[in-house]
């Protein structure tokens, strides 16, 4: 049985670099890896000096750098470099690129109170091992438009420093330096297929090659799909959750072809704006034609869409508006509480002791977002997720306050949306002819209210064609419900997978991030974890004002930059709020550091330079570098005074989870940088076992 061909993104970066008619021998001898990659003779052998097993094949004079496994061959790189023995050793000779002059992470992070700024010529200029020619541009596909930028680089620092596509610079850098294949071991794997998509692609008609699932994912693709009921797929971040999510689609597809639906419609939901066009583009590469089947929605775009056909004059209220009509009505509300004097005042208590945002939030997320109608259905059903025990007295006052609420919105033409999500669920169950689907995969579930989930589910043809991926430590908004409360048939009893290997980040950065959970954590389930990656431990920094924040996150990003070989445009900096990312944005720019903050809806991952956006847009995002910032200007979180201490504590682990989130992003290196007089609990007590505290944090 032949070999199944994979390749990783540094193979392909190469190919380019290679002439035409060179590409068509190179893929002929790549033929006989399909066959047998063992060694043999002079043709393939094994190189030395690598901490994997990594082979070369000879192709006149080039060579494929290869491993392999079990019926497995991985390409890794091809370039024309030559056998050298060193003793008895084969190496390969090397194409070097002298950094020993950059500073490094551990440079940038060695702790001072304030960073200190370098001098533009504080070191040697690095040159390129190769020039840049035109020739060579063109034959690695860069559009005309970048040419004279390319061309006038000479050095590292000017070609890291360049506008231009982060995968661009990736494809030269691997060209004209020679590449670390310990690292590029650890790069993704894509399918191969047919050899001859490896000269399309070269050749600009492929965009590119799906994404090799490992035997762990594989398994999940496929698994119950014709069972009984839905199906839940669970684990970290990083495990490849939505990346599983997004194979099963072509797994559904398939099956309901083979079951007579010759045009199947399929409903893939994500939780937020930002990721709607990240995953219409790899389902495009997936599909291909198939795509025309999978609509790619936020279950709220679902629910606006829907209503459509019962529309009315009501507008969603935005959090302001809320915020001041329920303090305008807080006086009235209380003026008119039944009950007798002691009861009265008792509810009265209640309203004035609860903050505004719990107020909304339980008058949202509890009573709207779970579908309770009626006072008693309210006074018992279970309020999981709640830290504040309210009793029957408690919630009447709660109840009397949403009715004043509801009229005053509705008075001025507005609902919330918990409301129009409530209204969906409604509008979906007395439409003739509802928009109902054959699959439906609701991917991050854990911050979908109940009412939401709700309505998702009664858009799918048949609960085995429900597929639902969550993980409740990454929930971020709202609060825990159990799965029997929402839907009857929403039991995942004997269909419920777990993924254990971590993807996206280092050992390092996950563990740490795992233990500064530890206070915020929903689900106790102990998930063993296990990972492809190592590397520096996170870091924690302290600054004392907005200018050393900024030069510390330009230092820190140019050396991870240059450390890890990326362009600057693979950093992301998260900030707890917009006014503080745009802040941060403006004093990057100042310090010579190009940087757009982005809101979820403008979000642009193929912009060039630094991408600033707050923690909460960035769930479901990876940056190979990134930076948690912003703290400086306001209490995080902001606590009003007067708050309930148990309201404090359900407030502080919801931004535990949501810090915990931001840290999840990063793949490669992290930085926190906290103020060096901070009060929050959140910002302080990094384990100095698994966080590089320095003396500053």
């Amino acid at each position: 049985m032949p070999f199944e061909l994979i390749h990783k993104p540094t193979f392909t970066n190469q190919l380019f670099a290679i002439p035409k008619e060179r590409i068509l021998q190179i893929l002929e001898k790549i033929e006989v890896l399909r066959d047998d990659p063992k060694p043999h003779g002079n043709l393939k052998k094994k190189l030395h000096g690598y901490k994997g097993d990594v082979y070369r094949l000879r192709s006149g004079d080039y060579r494929i750098i290869y491993t392999y496994g079990d019926k497995w061959v991985a390409l890794l790189g091809v370039d024309a470099r030559k056998d050298v023995y060193k003793g008895s050793k084969l190496v390969a000779e090397t194409n070097p690129l002298d950094v020993s002059n950059l500073p490094d992470l551990s440079d940038v992070l060695t702790p001072n109170a304030t960073p200190t700024p370098q001098p533009q010529n504080a070191s040697k200029e690095i040159l390129l091992p190769v020039q840049l020619t035109e020739e060579l541009l063109t034959r690695l596909l860069v559009p005309n438009e970048y040419f004279p930028i390319l061309l006038s680089c000479r050095t590292l620092d000017e070609l890291l420093s360049v506008d231009i596509p982060s995968l661009l610079i990736e494809r030269i850098f691997d060209c004209i330096t020679s590449p670390n294949f310990d690292r590029v071991l650890d790069q993704p794997s894509f399918v191969t297929g047919n050899t001859g998509d490896l000269l399309r692609f070269t050749e600009g008609e492929l965009l590119g090659f799906l994404l090799k699932l490992n035997p762990e994912q594989e398994k999940f693709v496929t698994w119950a799909l014709n069972a009984s009921g839905p199906t839940l797929l669970k684990g970290g971040p990083g495990t490849g959750k939505s990346t599983v999510a997004l194979y099963r689609v072509q797994a559904l597809i398939e099956i309901l072809k083979k079951s007579g639906v010759s045009e199947p419609k399929i409903l893939f939901t994500t939780y937020t704006n930002a990721l709607i066009a990240y995953s219409e583009q790899l389902l495009q590469s997936l599909l291909g034609e198939d795509a025309r089947y999978v609509e790619v929605k936020t279950a709220d775009k679902v629910a606006w869409e829907l209503l459509s056909h019962n529309p009315n004059n009501l507008k969603p209220a935005e959090s302001g508006q809320l915020r001041t009509l329920i303090k305008q009505i807080l006086p009235h509300a209380i003026a008119t509480l039944e009950g007798n004097t002691f009861q009265c005042q008792a509810q009265t208590q209640t309203l004035q002791r609860l903050t505004i945002d719990y107020l909304l939030e339980e008058i949202g997320t509890v009573i709207e977002g779970r579908g309770i109608k009626t006072l008693n259905g309210y006074q018992t059903t279970p309020r999981t997720g709640r830290a504040i025990a309210l009793n029957k007295l408690q919630r009447q006052a709660i109840w009397h306050l949403r009715q004043h609420l509801y009229q005053k919105l509705a008075d001025a033409g507005l609902e919330t949306w918990h409301q129009l999500r409530s209204r969906a669920v409604e509008c979906l169950q007395t439409l003739k002819n509802p928009p109902i689907y054959d699959a439906v995969l609701i991917d991050e579930t854990q911050d979908l209210e109940p009412n939401a989930l709700r309505l998702l589910i009664g858009l799918c043809r048949a609960p085995n064609r429900l597929f639902v991926t969550a993980d409740a430590n990454q929930s971020i908004y709202g609060s825990s419900f159990r799965w029997s409360d929402v839907h009857q048939d929403l039991k995942f009893a004997g269909r419920t997978g777990i993924l254990y290997l971590n993807h996206r980040t280092t050992k390092e950065i996950s563990e740490a991030a795992h233990n500064y959970l530890a206070n915020g954590i929903l689900e106790d389930e102990i998930i063993e974890r296990a990972y492809v990656h190592t590397g520096p431990p996170p870091a924690v920094r302290s600054v004392s004002n907005r200018y050393d924040e900024g030069e510390l996150v330009k230092q820190f990003c140019q050396a991870a930059a240059h450390e890890f070989r990326l362009g600057i445009h693979a950093c992301a900096v998260l900030t707890p709020t917009e006014r503080a990312g745009k802040k941060l944005a403006e004093q990057l720019n100042y310090l010579g550091l190009k940087a757009d903050f982005m809101s979820s809806r403008e979000l642009d991952l193929n912009r060039q330079g630094v991408k600033v956006l707050t923690l909460k847009s960035a769930k479901g995002l990876e940056f190979p570098i990134t930076v948690i910032a912003g703290f400086l200007d306001a209490p995080y979180p902001t606590i009003p005074k007067g708050t309930p201490e148990e309201e404090i504590a359900e407030l502080l682990a919801r931004e535990r989870r949501t810090l915990f989130v931001g840290m999840t992003r990063a793949m490669r290196a992290l930085l926190v940088i906290v103020p060096q007089q901070t009060p929050s609990p959140l910002l302080q007590n990094f384990n100095p076992d698994l966080w590089n505290l320095g003396t500053t944090a």
